[in-house]
């Protein structure tokens, strides 16, 4: 017998709202567990189940506001979205709502020319910079520029972290002229290489003296930076001549761990056909998101493979830029060292091994020198971007450089 129309309707709005409380449901475990392994409480004993806080918390919250969009359309409330953007009254937490949106849903934002999509740009105190000041830095600092890359959900404003900032630190300290690039975390980290390669390149042309370039890089943004030094050089760029240090702040040059663990969610609900319904939306994860798994750099790691499928590590090797100075900061949770706390937690996002560069493969191990690494203990992945320790290491790798330097 035929189902009744109405009694359909129903159920779809049914299997829809369902849907959402459960995306909600999976997004309340992965942060409880975040949390968890953020404080390393819980350990022994109940679990804390407390949200987390900062930027982390502020990426987590509004996932979950993606995900009551989704219910009733998409692009649909966006518009709702942008307008509340609109109503903040704080440009730096209307810049940190955006920067999670697009982490999330960046890559549909560009999509559907959305315009709350981010552009690729660079910005010194969340202000576009032009041809004319961007000339001015140049000369500020006599071509010698640093240019800071921001992590996966965040955008340039957070590079000042509780009161530090790396760049304004290596301005005062160095004489370099901090560089802020803006971008759209969601899209795929290959996209976001090759405009970033693009844009340095630019920069190159129309320098009104010759350039040095050190680039520093939290988390995602370092496999940004490795994905435009690929295609810098492929393309026949003269950029690459120009760089000479990068640094990686807890980037995940082999993945993430709780991207693999998304994953795993959509294998699970995918298994039963009541819930595969839950494995649909719960693919909401941006093209950016899902490149975190293994560490993508290149578009072969990616195009023609279903991105959620696990199908395991297929990445194409991309070995560190040749003629570049590269330097690897991980942290950890633990005071000392130990294979819970670094093998498996890490900084809470990203793992020693990962940080490092260190894989089982060969053709995939990055083989940073010994003395360009360096490990932070009781450390978080967020204490990267402001520890006094952090900051003395990365100063003295760019002192060693320039010497002259007070």
């Amino acid at each position: 017998m035929p189902r009744n129309p109405n009694n359909l309707s129903t159920d779809l709005r049914g299997v829809g709202s369902l849907t959402i409380d459960a995306i909600t449901g999976i997004t309340d475990m992965v942060e409880s567990l975040h949390h968890t392994i953020s404080s390393f409480a819980g350990m022994l004993g109940a679990p804390d189940q407390y949200r987390t806080k900062g930027v982390t918390g502020m990426v987590y919250r509004n996932i979950r506001t993606v995900t009551e969009l989704v219910g009733d359309g998409i692009d649909a409330l966006l518009d709702r979205f942008s307008s509340m953007l609109g109503e903040q009254d704080s440009f730096s937490g209307r810049e940190a709502v955006l920067s999670a949106l697009n982490g999330v849903l960046g890559d549909h934002l560009v999509a559907r020319n959305n315009p709350l999509a981010i552009p690729m740009q660079f910005r010194r105190n969340g202000k576009p910079l032009n041809e004319r000041s961007l000339s001015q830095a140049i000369l500020k600092s006599e071509g010698r520029l640093a240019i800071m890359v921001h992590g996966s959900c965040m955008n340039d404003l957070l590079w000042n972290w509780q009161g530090h900032d790396h760049g304004a630190a290596l301005a005062r300290d160095l004489g370099f002229g901090p560089v802020y690039l803006h971008y759209n975390t969601g899209l795929h980290i290959s996209e976001n290489g090759r405009k970033f390669s693009d844009l340095l390149e630019t920069v190159i042309e129309q320098s009104p003296q010759p350039i040095e370039l050190c680039i520093i890089a939290h988390s995602m943004g370092g496999l940004v930076s490795r994905s435009a030094c690929h295609y810098g050089k492929i393309s026949g760029y003269t950029w690459p001549d120009h760089l000479r240090k990068l640094v990686f702040l807890g980037t995940p040059h082999h993945g993430a761990p709780l991207e693999k663990g998304g994953a795993w969610i959509d294998i699970i609900l995918g298994i039963n056909p009541y819930s595969a319904p839950f494995s649909r939306l719960g693919k909401i994860r941006s093209s950016g998101l899902t490149d975190l798994r293994y560490g993508n750099v290149t578009e072969d790691d990616w195009k023609g493979r279903d991105r959620f499928d696990l199908s395991g590590d297929r990445r194409i090797p991309a070995p560190l830029p040749e003629g570049v100075q590269c330097y690897a900061i991980a942290a950890s949770v633990g005071m000392e060292s130990d294979k819970l706390s670094d093998d498996l937690i890490g900084d809470g996002l990203v793992t020693l091994d990962s940080a490092l560069g260190r894989h089982k493969n060969a053709e995939l191990n990055l083989l940073f020198p010994k003395t360009h690494q360096w490990i932070g203990r009781n450390m978080n992945h967020m204490d990267l971007l402001n520890h006094p320790e952090v900051y003395a290491t990365v100063k003295k790798w760019l002192k060693a450089y320039y010497p002259e330097s007070v």
